[in-house]
């Protein structure tokens, strides 16, 4: 069952390899551990909080040093590597700001470091995006998110074109033990049956809300990549089919205005998770970034992200509408 998984998410990435795992902080965790001590990662500076976590907190204690840098500029890039430097991570979206990073661009200045590329592509998915064609070493997916879509599995994902860092991502799988059940492999695999169908709607519903929101007096800004007020929206052009399903937006009052918003959504439901049929909202500085706080990557409070489910856009609007109200 597993293999006939990773067969799957591997021929949608456009992968020679692919290994499937038991979640996805279990997949970056494997990918992580290539790094030796001594080594140097550069990441963004909006990196999920749980990859933050474990880079900051868990691999300096083997004496792995990181760079937290804005990885949509070229020049800060560079400026953040040194001699030791040995892989350059990111997302793209990124989780909760949603920049755009040049994917074509970061794997360049990786190799010319002779450095791996590692892209987290949970939020685009294969559907809208596929990092390996533009250069990137890894892709690493929270399977839990939309090649699930029903909340109701955990998994984690690698895929790469490279024999020999495919021999050792399996080697260190097996050794720690990270893989996942048949049973989750099999509720995978029937939730990628249904993927384009979901992330056309996903994708068409977080425009219509998008609309809504960049005209309401109580939102501040409004963070898509598809608004072509967006400062990375040409990359998103150049490397994404659509512009996916999360958004996420500051509102007027600030932290305890966001607070009240998200307890007032009544189809939106306040969780942390993302990617599933079901629309969810979250405030990212007291929840998935709480990690983060005092840290570079530290959130806006009054930042209010919403992953969009497939609902009917009416009724997603009117709820937004009440709780803004």
């Amino acid at each position: 069952t597993r293999d006939a998984l990773e067969k799957s998410v591997s021929s949608l990435e456009g992968a020679s390899y692919g290994r499937a795992f038991s979640s996805g902080m279990a997949a970056e965790d494997t990918i992580l551990r290539l790094l030796n001590p001594g080594d140097h990662i550069v990441m963004g500076n909006d990196a999920y909080g749980g990859t933050f976590r474990l880079i900051s907190k868990v691999l300096t204690r083997f004496n792995i040093e990181w760079t937290a840098v804005d990885l949509s500029n070229s020049a800060q890039i560079r400026a953040a590597i040194n001699e030791k430097t040995r892989m350059l991570w990111t997302e793209t979206p990124s989780n909760p700001l949603l920049s755009i990073v040049d994917i074509e661009m970061l794997a360049s200045i990786a190799h010319e470091q002779n450095a791996l590329c590692v892209v987290d592509n949970t939020f685009a998915t294969p559907y809208l995006q596929q990092p390996l064609s533009l250069g990137a070493d890894f892709v690493v997916h929270s399977a839990t998110k939309y090649l699930g879509g029903h909340s109701d599995v955990v998994g984690g994902f690698v895929a790469m074109n490279n024999c020999e860092l495919d021999e050792q991502i399996a080697f260190l799988q097996n050794a720690i033990g990270a893989v996942p059940a048949p049973w989750d492999c099999y509720l995978l695999m029937r939730g990628i049956k249904t993927l384009p169908i979901r992330m056309d709607r996903h994708c068409e519903n977080a425009e219509k809300i998008v609309d809504f929101l960049v005209t309401h007096k109580k939102v501040n800004k409004v963070l898509y990549p598809g608004l072509e007020t967006h400062s990375t929206h040409q990359i998103a052009m150049k490397q994404m089919k659509k512009y996916g399903g999360m958004v996420s937006f500051t509102v007027e009052g600030g932290e305890k205005a966001a607070h009240e918003i998200v307890s007032r959504t009544k189809i939106f439901t306040l969780a942390e998770s993302l990617g599933a049929v079901e629309s969810l909202i979250e405030v990212p500085a007291a929840m998935t970034h709480l990690s983060a706080e005092g840290s570079p990557l530290e959130v806006d409070p009054s930042l209010i992200r919403l992953s969009v489910g497939i609902e009917t856009a009416d009724d997603l609007l009117s709820d937004l509408e009440a709780a803004l109200t």
